[in-house]
């Protein structure tokens, strides 16, 4: 009588090896262990939402863009008269190509919650928006990124042959256990 047992023993252990290795991939389609970068630097923005505006600002340094919007479609409007107040200093906006306004800050804010209020005067609309800005400490961008080096994937693939060995070579005892012994007694 055969027995296909080792043949199952070896299979599970040729699985079990398998799923601890890196998968490979051909050209193109390998995504490498590189986190995505992004493309361009994230800038603190607030919003300021009435029933009749919707008012963003991003900050850049000192420079605030700002975009007015027409809540109700989003249409841009163009030519409004903006007063925006932050942390209780004043600033008048000033028109920048058709569809963003400009404020310059004296000095840029320091991290934290500043409040903003926006006074909007476009044609015969005139509305008073509130919201805040929330900055933050820029994060650590020198902190080390875990790389694998050629030892960590030797360690790796010892301890696979070693295991692979260990079932082998039980599975060899467990053959020869199995085999019926000539000579036995009659």
């Amino acid at each position: 009588m055969k027995s296909t047992h080792p043949l199952a023993v070896l299979s599970l252990a040729a699985f079990l090896l398998g799923t601890g290795m890196p998968a490979l991939a051909g050209e193109g389609h390998d995504h490498g262990d590189a986190t995505p970068v992004a493309t361009g630097k994230a800038l603190p923005r607030f919003a300021a939402v009435s029933e009749t505006f919707e008012l963003v600002g991003v900050l850049d340094g000192k420079q605030v863009t700002l975009y007015l919007d027409r809540f109700a479609d989003n249409t841009p409007v163009r030519g409004a008269k903006i007063d925006l107040e932050i942390a209780g200093a004043k600033f008048s906006a000033q028109s920048h190509g058709d569809d963003a306004y400009e404020i310059v800050l004296k000095e840029a804010p320091k991290p934290g919650v500043l409040p903003i209020t926006a006074t909007v005067t476009a044609g015969s609309d005139v509305d008073l928006l509130a919201g805040e800005l929330d900055l933050h400490e820029a994060p650590h961008a020198d902190d080390p990124v875990h790389q694998h080096s050629w030892k960590e994937y030797a360690g790796w693939a010892v301890g696979g042959l070693a295991a692979l060995a260990v079932v082998v070579l039980g599975g060899r005892r467990l053959m020869t256990a199995r085999q019926p012994q000539a000579g036995g007694a009659a």
